[in-house]
């Protein structure tokens, strides 16, 4: 879902519950399971032309927005 999103350049649907980590600028999260299904992200320089890179920075429960 989030891949078709990105190469389709539209927002993120609301199921992947997709905001901005408030106290870390150019930090995102994603919760897709209540209550430990979380994980933070922020976009990297292009791999490919044209393509958003995700970088994947923490998976797990809440405990990752210590150092999201």
């Amino acid at each position: 879902m989030m891949v078709e999103d990105l190469k389709a350049r539209r927002p993120y649907r609301k199921s992947l519950r997709v905001k901005a980590v408030a106290s870390h600028p150019g930090v995102w999260e994603m919760t897709w399971s209540w209550p430990d299904g979380r994980a933070t992200f922020s976009y990297g320089p292009e791999v490919k032309p044209g393509e958003r890179h995700v970088v994947w920075r923490r998976v797990g429960g809440h405990e990752i927005f210590r150092e999201p």
